[in-house]
């Protein structure tokens, strides 16, 4: 009876909302509500599996170069389940914020809830302002490196324009997910999205094995410390990508069902960054230390070019699902969050895009930079904060007697959920914080060492005359 009562509370708002979607005077047509409203448990799935694997599907190759194959598949393994396990976290903890508000009988028909809100709201706004910090630190620069992901793929098929050129463009073009207004909205966009990234990866393996071992091809990684941990932290980068999840779960109807859709999500991306990652890895060995994008190898052909395009599509949508977050609380900063108008809230978004598009240009070292935004922030954004969050807030006894979402009997109940979230700390602490914030930070000073800041065309083949 309790836990029918706590769900009537939770989806109680999104019962009255799918009413509104199906009262024909609100003139939405059934193509609206099949294509671009969406709430359902499908559409979280998506829209998980979809996010968490984009543009890094590329650079796997790269980190297999640097970890060997063994270490790669395991930090692969390893990685999933850590990362589902504090994705599992941050819905408990949406829930029980959600829950203890609308008690209150506060309306978030309105109003999108997002993580530093739920942290405000359960521990206070010093937690708040940590989560908000990382949060929107993290989002901002993984939205910089969809766009450098776009220049440096397009160039594969034109090289007519260098790649800073290139990211002009797409900067352009990724400034129309202003007209996105919420996670609700990405319903086709994450199903073609993940059938998008399901075509690269299987081309990536099945190319790769058909193209053979290039000559004379050595698999010699790991050779130092400092390649090691950047690989590993690439995995730590590619496995956190829940920094949207309470934007995903608060857009579905009964977002009390999410517990297990990162991680089921999480299963079917190990069955597309696996077998593509090792397939590469085999086929070019250490020739990939010095070609992050994967695609640079593989000769082109229709299913490249094929590949390419659909990358760049499907780069475009996560740039909207890194984005949309960073919108929402610069639309609560202004105070226009609650405006209905999508066209004024499009305009007022614009600021947003404008710092990622300088930071793209300042940083086009794709590859490289996806282990430094993963041990600086999302060690933190995702991993230790969650896991220190849930600890904290279900520290007393009485907190834990009355706790929406209880740990499962299968890690231990209470026990061993306070084991689990200890272990994430330490670790990612340690390893993906301290050491993989240590090769990371070298191997990026090298690139700019190397390459300069602004390069117009970073690991660019020599332009035949």
């Amino acid at each position: 009876m309790a836990s029918e009562k706590v769900e009537t509370v939770i989806a109680g708002n999104y019962v009255e909302m799918e009413r509104e979607e199906d009262d024909p005077k609100l003139g939405k047509s059934k193509f609206s509500r099949m294509f671009w409203h969406g709430g359902s448990v499908y559409d979280a799935w998506f829209s998980c599996a979809s996010n968490q694997v984009a543009q890094v599907l590329l650079t796997l190759p790269y980190s297999f170069s640097q970890l060997g194959m063994v270490s790669g598949i395991i930090f692969q393994l390893f990685y999933g389940l850590m990362g589902s396990w504090t994705a599992y976290l941050i819905s408990v903890l949406y829930v029980e914020y959600r829950t203890r508000k609308e008690r209150e009988k506060v309306d978030f028909r309105n109003h999108v809830i997002q993580w530093f809100e739920v942290l405000d709201g359960l521990l206070g706004k010093h937690w708040r302002n940590l989560g908000l910090f990382f949060n929107c630190t993290f989002l901002l620069f993984g939205s910089v490196i969809q766009l450098i992901a776009c220049a440096s793929n397009i160039y594969y098929i034109n090289d007519n324009l260098d790649k800073r050129t290139w990211t002009y463009i797409f900067g352009a073009c990724c400034a129309t997910t202003v007209f996105i207004p919420s996670f609700h909205n990405y319903r086709i966009w994450s199903f073609l999205g993940l059938m998008m990234t399901t075509y690269t990866a299987w081309y990536l393996t099945i190319a790769s094995l058909i193209h053979g071992q290039v000559e004379g091809v050595k698999h010699s990684g790991p050779t130092t410390m400092v390649l090691y941990f950047t690989g590993a932290t690439n995995i730590l980068y590619t496995f956190g990508g829940h920094a949207v999840t309470v934007e995903i779960m608060h857009a579905m109807w009964k977002p009390q069902k999410f517990k297990l859709i990162y991680l089921i999500a999480t299963l079917y991306v190990l069955t597309l960054t696996l077998p593509s990652a090792s397939a590469v890895y085999w086929a070019f060995g250490d020739m990939l230390l010095t070609h992050a994008n994967a695609l640079s190898l593989l000769p082109r052909t229709g299913f490249r070019d094929a590949a390419i395009v659909l990358m760049l599509i499907h780069q475009f949508i996560t740039f909207g699902f890194a984005c949309t977050p960073l919108y929402f609380v610069w639309e609560k900063f202004i105070g226009l969050h609650d405006t209905k108008s999508v066209f004024k809230r499009a305009i007022a978004r614009l600021p947003v895009v404008i710092p990622i598009w300088f930071l793209a240009i300042i940083f086009p070292f794709f590859g490289p930079i996806n282990s430094t935004v993963g041990s600086l922030l999302v060690s933190f954004t995702v991993y230790i904060i969650p896991a220190l969050a849930h600890m904290v807030t279900f520290a007393s006894a009485a907190a834990r007697e009355n706790a929406v979402e209880r740990p499962p009997s299968l890690v231990g109940g209470w026990a061993g959920s306070y084991s689990m979230n200890a272990f994430v700390v330490v670790w990612v602490l340690i390893v993906g914080f301290g050491f993989g914030g240590w090769a990371s930070m070298l191997n990026f000073i090298r690139q700019v060492d190397t390459f300069g800041l602004f390069t117009k065309c970073y690991q660019c083949p020599p332009h035949k005359a």
